[in-house]
């Protein structure tokens, strides 16, 4: 089939989808959270970004301690936090005769309070950093940031009083906010130290995304990723069971479709719902499982009803894209997502996802379709799935392979043993071979490392996968983390696709599964 032909974007809005979802806009619940440790932060080159901290005294001290020009405090709250911070500032000496000037920068890591922002030099925007300079005309008086921020750590630098006058900064609190419901009971038994944390890390994650919407990261983009929205969505049945927020999810992106109805990648939710002009292959046929996962989950088939048409019409847009082999047609665009893994070939995974996209829609549209749209979609699944066998498998080197170079990368195997090209038996021994492989792409991603684990875990391969899901996110707990990151990858800890690890996000909503995988196959 031809490919599609681009033309100018028109967003065809759904009034009554934007009802549904604004009726479903969730509540708050808020906590009042001050800092515990005044803390020290030291370069050492022997931890991961070259940063740790030690703790100086407790928090308490900020209640006698002065600054005067270039003093600095960095306060540790001991938990990741996401809110709007409040604080009293005073005047000690003198009158002031001239504006307190202050500088507050926001931290998820050590590092993002040890470097000097004016050297970053990543290719996003340097306003995702989280700085605030403030002018304090009058003293006393109580100060309420109007940003939300995303942090364990606060620093705090006076820049400048006058030559007659210190500063006193005290009351410092954070009200976070989240529209998760009261966390869940643990399941993983106190014995299981590990599991137990891999556990608490995992609902604090999820936990903190959870915002008017299932937000990607509250530190950086805030906002809602159809990619991140499936797994988030994953973790959040059997746990906080926010099922409201999955469907209003839902709802958003299926009121803005494009001419075609092609369904976003992500969206803007404020000040008015806007849907960005990323639009990426995996992503798209992503609204109809995460549809998929919910009506199961929810046992609430009006929202499938409602919304099986946009689902199918992500289907019929991915087709357009099949070659006259019934393959995926590659390109050199940002076309499909998969990993933010550098000379990684899409075509195989991509075409692993759209088998396994269609194994949901073949069952919601048993549920809610037509006869001639399950026949459709079974049809589909055939065809790609014996071009997957004939075309990208080779018996030569025993793996799928992917585009003219004919590429082998763990993001090949993966999607096609998730789309079920393969057997459980022979799934199981392609997944062994993996283990043994030195040259072949690797992952970069929690993303991708969830489906890894998951095609273990599907596959039988329990044993194999606890170790990776140990292995893979208790890395990061033995690096700190108070909350999963959206990138790591235990070879290059500074690794980043953006050009600089102090933009990277360390709450991110991908990385969120660890609860899924431990209550589905492990505790339930």
């Amino acid at each position: 089939m031809a490919m599609q032909q681009q033309t100018e974007r028109v967003i065809q809005y759904n009034n009554e989808f934007l009802e549904k979802a604004e009726q479903l806009k969730p509540t708050f619940r808020y906590k009042e959270v001050k800092p515990v440790d005044l803390v020290k932060v030291n370069e050492n080159p022997n931890v991961i970004h070259g940063w740790e901290i030690s703790r100086e005294a407790g928090a308490d001290i900020l209640k006698s301690k002065e600054f005067g020009k270039g003093d600095e405090a960095v306060l540790d709250f001991k938990t990741h936090l996401v809110g709007r911070v409040t604080f009293d500032v005073n005047a000690v000496g003198s009158p002031p005769d001239a504006p307190a000037y202050i500088r507050l920068t926001f931290g998820e890591m050590p590092v993002e309070v040890g470097e000097d922002f004016s050297d970053y030099n990543g290719w996003l925007s340097r306003s995702w950093l989280q700085e605030e300079y403030i002018h304090v005309d009058t003293l006393p008086t109580h100060v309420e940031l109007p940003r939300r921020y995303c942090f364990r750590f606060m620093k705090m630098e006076v820049l400048d009083t006058s030559r007659k006058y210190n500063v006193t900064i005290s009351n410092v609190i954070c009200r976070t906010e989240t529209s998760a419901n009261e966390k869940p009971e643990l399941m993983v038994p106190e014995k299981d130290k590990l599991n137990r944390k891999l556990e608490q890390v995992s609902l604090l994650t999820l936990e903190n995304c959870m915002q008017d919407v299932f937000e990607d990261g509250p530190k950086r983009d805030r906002r809602l990723w159809l990619g991140d929205l499936r797994l988030q969505a994953q973790a959040n049945y059997g746990t906080f069971n926010n099922d409201d927020l999955v469907k209003r999810c839902l709802y958003l992106f299926a009121a803005a479709p494009d001419s075609q109805g092609k369904v976003a990648a992500n969206l803007f939710i404020h000040p008015t719902l806007m849907p960005d002009d990323t639009y990426l292959f995996d992503y798209s046929l992503f609204f109809s499982t995460t549809l998929y996962d919910y009506a199961f989950a929810a046992n609430e088939w009006e929202t499938a009803l409602n919304l099986w048409s946009t689902a199918f019409r992500q289907y019929e847009i991915a087709a357009e894209r099949i070659d006259g082999n019934d393959l995926l047609m590659d390109d050199e665009s940002w076309w499909s997502f998969i990993d933010w893994k550098d000379g990684l070939n899409k075509q195989a995974p991509s075409h692993g996802v759209f088998m396994y996209a269609l194994q949901k829609g073949i069952a919601l549209a048993e549920k809610v379709g037509t006869d001639q749209q399950t026949t459709y979609l079974r049809e589909l699944y055939r065809q790609l799935k014996k071009a997957a066998l004939s075309h990208l498998w080779s018996s030569e080197k025993k793996f799928f392979v992917s585009g003219s170079d004919k590429q082998v990368s763990i993001a090949s195997q993966v999607w096609m043993i998730l789309g079920g090209a393969l057997d459980k038996n022979e799934a199981q021994k392609l997944l062994k071979r993996i283990e043994n492989e030195t040259d072949i792409l690797g992952m970069n991603t929690p993303y991708m490392y969830h489906h890894y684990v998951e095609a273990l875990f599907q596959t039988g391969l329990k044993e194999e996968a606890v170790k990776q899901l140990q292995y893979y996110w208790g890395g990061m707990l033995d690096h700190g983390a108070d909350t999963f990151w959206e990138l790591y990858n235990p070879e290059d800890l500074n690794f980043s696709p953006y050009g600089s690890h102090i933009i990277n996000s360390y709450c991110h909503a991908w990385s969120c599964t660890p609860i899924y995988f431990l209550r589905k196959y492990l505790y339930n």
